[in-house]
């Protein structure tokens, strides 16, 4: 038994001898020229080792080696796609003689790579190396195959001692781009003591002089080898971003990941110009802190977010979301419930009024300048980039001075058509819907809208949209329109459709219009001021669209002794109004629903021109030919006394006859007397 034991005891002398001698045996030389060579075959790339090559054997299997470069083809702006300052790799010996990876060290040492893509597409990191013969047909057995099916027992037992990357650098350059991207002192430590403890790996960065922190955890390692899930955590912390995710992971052909997300951003302005090297171009003082919790899944092509709890600025919302990117188009579903939402912080300041040096509209109508309408194509492409279906609530909505009321949205969007369906909405004392549909299914795009509101508050409505208080009122209404076009302006000379808009109850503030059409005079002589208005019971009219003409004939203001009337034309292709307002004093108490055709003096408006160059101008000429043709057709009637109701006289009597006619024609009245 002691000689066994002896016998045992000089092999492994002799093998502890040989494994020592091993590396002086084998000149380090004619290793490094069998690594070129081999790596030369496999890439194609040449690969230069000009630091000292150590081999060791005992008691660990391990080489170091210093200052490698591995090159970039021609053609290319740098010369290496890799550069190592240092590379040492050790395995423990004995473990590999029962079939166990055990890495002592794994070091990489200044590491530099350089990813590029040149100014004709192709990358540095595709080999142009011959395709790799067909592989072999696995005859492994069933019985021989990890339980699980997957990779761990290929793996046996791996340990990882010593692995770390120290003070890395990674630079990206797009030459079609002209873009250039770095990332630098890369430290990274990995700890994993077998498959079966937790993983651990710990790391730091720097990009765009900002230091990143990140760090993950898996519980189970084997376990996500093996197709199954393991709990496991990822965090990502830097000064304008931070986000931590704690879950479950799955491994296998289902890979993925559920768990709490938490994303914190201090500043949106900040983390957009750090991550694009450009200022936000969005005017306005909103987008600040934003925060984002909720429940994230993620397994394939899907992603899911729910139970979020959304803030950005001072604006808080819950909703669900849901994106499958695996079909012909991604695909999101959701739905957003907004408490408040204040969109002034999001808008550009009033600018100031213009100066004294800005020369003046010429009279009759203001210019801003000639414009028309577009002749390009339609681009409707983005409405083919992704199918929708989102519905989204507000408790109010807040836009400069207008306040919106509780409304509701849906949106649905499919194959290139939009709808957005407008389900409620409040609106000053005021309830409407409306319906609004976009069509880029086919070349152009097509226009089909609709819009019910009744019972707005005119006043306080138009006060706080554009600080005009002259019109008060109950507004009404219902607006329909279709089109279809390649580009703008074929889709403006195609509209048609119909509407009614009515106010009813109201006045016209600061102004007398009945005094004015009774006393020029007067109405004119500034003796009328903002205590004046004109009381009217209706104002209000129907239209129709036809291949972009807005057709009115029927406006109506209908007030005690006072009826506006008015019609004509708004050419939505050239742009262009032809329009005639007939204010007239009636001899009538009567308004809603009063007679529009009693007899009175008219003083027609027309409004005519190019929206950006309108004239207004009263019809002088039609005034007096209607007055003396109505003048005398009662004299001719009988109505006004003959020749003496031209004059002013009685009807038919006497001088001293006090009984007159209906508004007889008063020259002295009309110029204040």
């Amino acid at each position: 038994m002691k000689k066994v034991l002896a016998i045992i005891g000089v092999i492994v002398v002799l093998a502890i001898g040989a494994l020592v001698a091993l590396p002086m045996l084998v000149p380090a030389d004619r290793i490094k020229e069998e690594v070129v060579a081999q790596v030369k075959a496999a890439t194609g790339r040449d690969l230069t080792i000009q630091g000292k090559v150590s081999v060791s054997a005992f008691p660990s299997l391990g080489v170091e080696v210093a200052n490698i470069a591995l090159a970039n083809p021609a053609g290319f702006s740098t010369k290496d796609l890799v550069r190592l300052g240092a590379l040492d790799v050790k395995l423990k010996l004995l473990p590999i003689l029962s079939g166990r990876v055990e890495v002592d060290s794994f070091v990489l040492v200044d590491p530099v790579i350089t990813l590029e893509v040149d100014r004709k597409g192709k990358a540095n990191w595709v080999f142009d190396t011959p395709a790799a013969a067909p592989a072999a047909a696995d005859k492994t057995k069933p019985s021989e195959k990890s339980a699980g099916g997957g990779a761990s027992a290929g793996l046996g037992d791996l340990v990882l001692g010593d692995v770390r990357i120290s003070n890395g650098k990674l630079t990206y350059i797009d030459g079609p781009a002209g873009t250039k991207e770095e990332v630098d002192g890369i430290n990274l430590t990995v700890s994993l003591k077998s498959l079966d403890d937790p993983l651990a790996v710990k790391g730091a960065l720097n990009w765009r002089a900002k230091a990143i922190e990140l760090g993950l955890n898996v519980a189970k390692p084997r376990a996500l080898i093996d197709g199954k899930s393991s709990a496991a955590d990822i965090t990502i912390s830097s000064e304008p971003v931070k986000l931590a995710f704690k879950g479950e992971a799955n491994g296998g052909a289902t890979a993925g990941a559920k768990g709490n997300i938490d994303l914190s951003v201090p500043s949106i302005r900040t983390l957009a110009q750090w991550a694009t090297g450009k200022p936000l171009a969005m005017e306005g003082s909103g987008l600040g802190p934003f925060s984002l919790t909720g429940q994230l899944a993620a397994a394939g092509s899907k992603l899911s977010l729910t139970q979020a709890k959304i803030a950005i600025d001072a604006i808080k919302a819950n909703g669900d979301f849901n994106v499958d990117t695996g079909g012909a188009r991604p695909a999101l579903k959701g739905k957003l419930d907004v408490e408040a939402l204040d969109l002034n912080p999001y808008l550009p300041a009033d600018k100031p009024a213009s100066g004294a040096t800005t020369s003046a509209p010429a009279a009759g109508g203001g210019s801003k300048g000639k414009s028309d309408w577009s002749d390009a194509p339609i681009d409707a492409a983005g409405l083919k980039a992704a199918d929708v279906d989102f519905a989204l609530s507000v408790g109010s909505i807040l836009v400069k001075k207008i306040k919106v009321g509780k409304s509701a949205l849906k949106v649905v969007l499919n194959n290139g058509r939009l709808t957005a369906d407008l389900t409620e909405l409040a609106l000053y004392q005021g309830a409407g819907k409306a319906r609004f549909g976009l069509d880029g299914s086919q070349p152009g795009l097509g226009l089909d809208a609709s819009f019910a509101l009744k019972g707005l508050q005119a006043e306080p409505f138009l006060t706080d949209a554009a600080d005009f208080t002259r019109l008060e009122g109950t507004g009404n209404f219902d607006i329909q329109v279709t089109g279809r076009g390649r580009t703008e302006r074929q889709l403006v000379s195609s509209l048609n459709g119909k509407g009614a808009v009515a106010f009813l109850n109201g006045a016209i503030k600061g102004i007398n219009l009945a005094e004015m059409v009774r006393n020029v005079t007067t109405a004119f002589a500034g003796g009328g001021g903002t205590a004046q208005k004109t009381d009217f019971a209706e104002l209000g009219g129907t239209f129709t669209i036809t291949n972009g003409i807005v057709n009115n004939q029927d406006l109506a203001l209908k007030s005690p002794l006072l009826r506006v009337e008015g019609k004509g034309t708004v050419e939505l292709p050239p742009r262009t109004v032809h329009y005639r307002v007939e204010p007239k004093a009636v001899a009538s108490l009567e308004g809603q629903g009063g007679k529009s055709d009693v007899g009175g003096i008219q003083v027609p408006v027309i409004i005519e021109g190019p929206w950006d160059n309108l004239s207004y101008r009263p019809d002088l000429e039609a005034m007096l030919k209607g007055q003396a043709t109505k003048a005398i057709g009662d004299a001719i009637g009988g109505k006004a006394g003959g020749v003496g109701g031209l004059l002013g006289g009685s009807d038919g009597a006497s001088s001293g006859d006090k009984k007159s006619g209906p508004l007889p024609i008063n020259p002295g009245g009309l110029f204040g007397r």
